[in-house]
């Protein structure tokens, strides 16, 4: 029982460390105030890496975006290379003109001199309000002494300052095995509302010690947004911020990965399901929300078709509050099944709530409610779509709304 209990408290400590997991990642953070000037909570985080790391991203496609997601990207795509993320709360920096991008750029100098690299080793990410210039003074203290208080097992206290109207921290250790080396992967990401990544103010940061080639880092990462954050609502909306980064340094000491390699699809596996790990994570915290809910679609004519029609399910607001009342109104999941954009037949669908049949051929079926709203009130919240067209299948999460979302986000900015 003792040797049990020292592996739990193990596995306890490893999701921690989160980030800083892989070899030669630290982390650090500082409360500022950034938001209302009162220094009461973590909001100003450091991630470094001992060694350049090797970096793949994916941002918001919303038109209207962060300054920090318009340098990062731009700093990613030239040089494929960041040493460093400054990652603050409170203040989304974004709707805030050739100022916002002023900021920026002095974060990232102030960062550089503080570590001793150059402006472009830095990326930045912002959360929070909408429309309000950054408070230099406070967030430029903040970065100092972040920076000071760096640690290799600083993984919790980064997680922390990178939430907003979060209830917890998200946050994700995985491990594998690579040319005989040890291989960690860490994540952390934050994300509560306006949750609707199309790559919600979302931000995730995944790390690894691995050796990966530049162009194949970016593609396990596509591939896991895909599979993860693009498969996640909790209000529909997207965000002028949503950024998902991984950095791989190479500490671990293994051959550099790639397509070619006998590891390459354990790899990809593992960074997703780190990925989905944060992804659920998310939506199961949806402001205001009680359960998480999980649909399955099987049976679409492609794997993509499969996703629109789950997106939907989980995306819509009438579903979402026939969760939230335990009520078995199957006709509000074929109805969001049908505005989708896949393509399929009503007359083949069957809707499982649970292993409950409601519906079968599109129509209505005898079942039990009672046993139904049983499944309802559960957490996590199983809904099945069988449509009859073919092998494409997807899975979707996203949360039940309550009156609750609604008193958070009438006063958020006040």
């Amino acid at each position: 029982m003792a040797d049990r209990w020292d592996e739990m408290q193990q596995e306890e400590r490893q999701e921690w460390l989160g980030v800083t997991a892989p070899k030669g990642f630290w982390a650090g953070a500082a409360a500022a105030g950034i938001r209302d000037g009162k220094a009461e909570r973590l909001d100003v985080a450091i991630l470094y890496s001992e060694q350049p790391a090797v970096a793949a991203g994916m941002f918001t496609t919303n038109r209207v975006r962060s300054a920090a997601v318009e340098a990062t990207e731009a700093r990613i795509r030239e040089q494929r290379r960041l040493q460093a993320v400054v990652v603050n709360s409170g203040n989304a920096n974004a709707c805030t003109g050739e100022q916002g991008t002023a900021d920026v750029l002095a974060i990232q100098i102030q960062a550089a001199d503080l570590f001793g690299l150059e402006p472009g080793d830095i990326g930045v990410a912002s959360t929070g309000v909408i429309g309000v210039p950054l408070p230099m003074d406070r967030l430029s203290a903040g970065i100092e002494e972040a920076a000071k208080k760096i640690r290799d097992d600083g993984g919790r206290a980064f997680a922390e300052a990178i939430l907003t109207t979060d209830t917890y921290t998200k946050e994700v250790v995985r491990e594998l095995t690579v040319d005989g080396q040890t291989v960690r992967i860490g994540g952390a990401a934050k994300g509560s509302g306006m949750i609707h990544p199309n790559m919600a103010t979302m931000l995730a940061f995944l790390t690894t010690d691995a050796e990966v080639e530049s162009e194949a880092l970016q593609e396990a990462l596509r591939h896991a947004v895909d599979a993860s954050f693009h498969c996640i609502s909790v209000d529909g909306d997207t965000s002028t911020n949503d950024t998902v980064l991984l950095l791989a340094n190479g500490m671990a000491g293994n051959r550099p990965l790639r397509p070619d390699h006998p590891d390459w699809d354990r790899f990809v596996e593992a960074v997703t399901e780190a990925a989905i790990h944060l992804a659920k994570a998310i939506a199961r915290d949806g402001e205001g929300a009680t359960r998480l809910i999980e649909t399955r679609v099987e049976g679409a004519s492609t794997d993509e078709e499969a996703r629109r029609v789950a997106k939907a399910v989980i995306g819509s607001s009438l579903v979402k509050t026939a969760v939230y009342g335990a009520d078995p109104n199957w006709g509000r999941i074929l109805c969001a099944a049908g505005y989708a954009g896949s393509s399929f037949d009503p007359q083949n669908v069957d809707i499982y709530i649970g292993d409950i049949a409601v519906c079968r051929r599109g129509g209505a079926v005898p079942f039990d409610e009672e046993a139904a709203r049983v499944v309802l009130r559960g957490d996590p919240v199983p809904l099945r779509v069988v449509i009859g067209e073919g092998s494409g299948k997807a899975v979707a999460w996203g949360c039940d709304l309550t009156e609750r979302y609604i008193e958070i986000n009438a006063h958020y900015r006040t």
